[in-house]
């Protein structure tokens, strides 16, 4: 017997999250695409959700943005109410949502059945670092996926 697997579209998935999520549960998913490269790999790792009990920059939130969009992305700055959203994997574009549109907060990532827990301190410093090499990010992610991707 083989096990099928079904993609559920991310507009039938995510409010289903963000209600499992408001019930107080913690909700593991694999998200897709690569704009969280180098730190979450689409479709092969798996993201594991809490509620955001606060918001902090350099935290990976699951948010809804403008035109009813989700994504998972990284929280670049709070200005107010207003939460600048960036991918790790992308180079240029951000996101704006209000805090209200934060529906979790990623706290592990799954990888090869290793957890990488995103409060740490070592992942927290990777992130940091990350940030600042975005000048020549372009180039990092282009040798990135030449050679472990």
């Amino acid at each position: 017997m083989t096990m099928q697997t079904r993609i559920i579209p991310n507009e039938t998935l995510i409010p289903e999250i963000a209600r499992f999520i408001k019930e107080g549960m913690e909700v593991t998913f694999k998200p897709k695409g690569m704009s969280m490269l180098p730190f979450i790999r689409g479709e092969r790792d798996s993201v594991v959700l809490k509620k955001a009990d606060s918001l902090k920059t350099g935290d990976i939130a699951l948010a809804e943005t403008e035109g009813s969009r989700y994504v998972l992305h990284r929280i670049e700055r709070i200005e107010g109410e207003t939460v600048i959203l960036m991918g790790d994997g992308n180079i240029a574009g951000r996101e704006r949502c209000r805090r209200s549109d934060i529906l979790a907060v990623a706290s592990k990532i799954i990888r090869d059945g290793k957890e990488i827990d995103c409060s740490s301190a070592s992942h927290q410093r990777k992130a940091k670092i990350w940030k600042v090499l975005l000048p020549v990010r372009r180039y990092l992610l282009a040798i990135y996926k030449r050679t472990i991707l």
